[in-house]
């Protein structure tokens, strides 16, 4: 039977500086303002997460941060 370690990592929103955003009352949602680098930075984190071995399992933001959630195979 396989086992599972767990892990949650919090970012706050100085790291991110437009990647958090939030719909309008209007339902109006779009990601042009989201710089290129913050992407880049996103991404960094995810790949490095990675080849530690975990495996996101869910990802969350709000306008303090985000919040990811990890788990790999534990040994």
């Amino acid at each position: 039977m396989k086992r599972f370690e767990y892990d949650i990592t919090k970012h706050s929103e100085d790291e991110f500086e437009k990647i958090i955003y939030f719909c309008s009352a209007t339902g109006e949602c779009g990601l042009d303002e989201v710089p290129d680098r913050e992407i880049e930075s996103l991404k960094r984190m995810f790949n490095n997460r990675g080849s530690q071995g975990w495996e996101l399992v869910q990802f969350s933001s709000n306008k303090e941060g985000i919040m990811a959630f990890w788990k790999r195979e534990a040994e």
